[in-house]
């Protein structure tokens, strides 16, 4: 029987192609740690190996399956920075601060080739990221992102394309110009997380798939979750459930939220076919950002989102391949062959979230798309705080971030209105 996650709909073309998944198993009865982690996904495990390795009694339980969030199903771009440019980051921050900012993502981007290459993690990483523009009026924008890159940061590898040159790099005449980026590139989600998880555990990590955190709470210099099978006493926790948090805690569920995203897989193209023949992955100037790649065995990989979209996957197969027509006009009965979709943690500013949200109790998510790289280097970030301190995790967590307007109850429909909105811009 195939396995379909419960927290999200359609098996992924990575999920099919994954021939070592191992099972872990749900924690029977109480426990004590301590540090508990909350979320099985880059950040959860991250954190849990890092925390192991220096010596620290970890349990990390997770709802489901790992890989079954984000972190198993995304489009596996790294991208290079934060999610928002330099230059915003200045505007808002000031050059320090940006540097700062742009630094710690650099390093994140290390981390995980080293991490990937120190535990023998094979996630078919390609070079190569393609930002297009989708208006002619982006154009000027990304000419000078580039040069900014250059000047201000010392960041070479990024490097303006015009209306030709992103013509014949994506193979679509669709987008007015844009940057190529070399520094960067992409990786199949799913295999960097197994390895991770593997890699936990050889350190001493206790880890539970399908044991679900029903409460947490701090008391007495303790934290202690609830699980269906008893409770989990710790001296510290990390609760790294990014879009899945519900209503676990209510300070991150204020300021992460959900929201979807969908990803289709086409039959493997022709050899011979224009789609980006360099192989390097695109992201697009769209609020509502469209962004796809070709896999190991020549498939284009369409991830996007409309406010409409429902979780049925053959309706996602609809729209995903509505959406490659736009830009590929010749691929509009191209076969779908795997269709999924599931939440991604976005904050307002689209930053990441890190705050301790109770007593000994960090929460730690919001990576608004850009999580790949980040959200895998704060879950070391935050083992580096237990275990002495980390200067990248206070940078981040001193980048205020504020909650969703709305409060509990019009929080979601204020949200879903807004990305409707943005969402119709973007065609305008």
């Amino acid at each position: 029987m195939t396995y379909q996650s419960p927290i999200a709909p359609g098996r992924s073309f990575y999920e099919a192609i994954q021939t070592e998944r191992p099972a872990y198993a749900a924690l029977a009865g109480s426990a004590t740690a301590d540090v508990v982690v909350i979320g099985g996904g880059y950040t959860g495990l991250q954190a849990a190996h890092h925390l192991a390795a220096g010596g620290k009694d970890v349990v990390l339980i997770e709802t489901a399956r790992f890989g079954d969030g984000a972190s198993g199903r995304n489009g596996g771009q790294l991208g290079t920075g934060q999610r928002a440019w330099v230059e915003e980051l200045e505007a808002d921050f000031g050059r320090e601060t940006a540097t700062r900012l742009f630094h710690v993502a650099e390093r994140a981007k290390a981390h995980l080739h080293d991490f990937a290459r120190a535990n023998g993690i094979d996630a078919d990483y390609r070079p190569g990221q393609i930002s297009a523009a989708h208006k002619q009026s982006y154009v000027n924008d990304y000419r000078h992102h580039a040069r900014i890159m250059a000047d201000h940061y010392g960041y070479g590898h990024i490097r303006f394309l015009d209306k030709e040159d992103i013509a014949q790099k994506v193979g679509s005449r669709r987008y007015h110009g844009g940057t190529l980026d070399t520094g960067t590139g992409h990786i199949n989600p799913l295999k960097y997380l197994v390895g991770l998880a593997r890699a936990a555990a050889l350190a001493g990590a206790r880890l539970h798939e399908s044991t679900p955190a029903q409460s947490i709470r701090s008391e007495g210099g303790k934290v202690v979750v609830t699980t269906a099978q008893g409770t989990i006493t710790a001296g510290r926790a990390l609760i790294a459930c990014n879009a899945y948090i519900g209503g676990l805690e209510p300070v991150t569920a204020a300021h992460v939220m959900p929201i979807g995203s969908f990803i289709g897989a086409t039959a493997p193209l022709p050899a011979d076919s224009p789609v980006l023949p360099g192989g390097e992955a695109v992201d697009d100037s769209r609020f509502v950002v469209r962004y796809f790649r070709k896999s190991a065995d020549g498939r284009l990989l369409f991830g996007g989102r409309e406010a409409y979209t429902s979780d049925n996957p053959s309706d996602i197969s609809v729209h995903i391949r509505r959406q490659i027509a736009e830009i590929y006009p010749a691929l509009g009965d191209v076969e779908i062959t795997h269709a999924w979709g599931g939440s991604v943690g976005i904050t307002l500013p689209r930053r990441p979230f890190v705050r301790e949200v109770m007593p000994q109790v960090t929460s730690i998510g919001g990576f608004s798309g850009h999580g790949v790289m980040l959200s895998n280097y704060c879950g070391k970030l935050y083992a580096d705080h237990v275990l002495g301190g980390s200067e990248d995790l206070e940078a981040m967590r001193a980048v205020q971030i504020p909650p969703f307007p709305g409060g509990a109850r019009f929080r979601a429909p204020l949200l879903f209105l807004a990305l409707t909105w943005f969402s119709l811009r973007d065609k305008l």
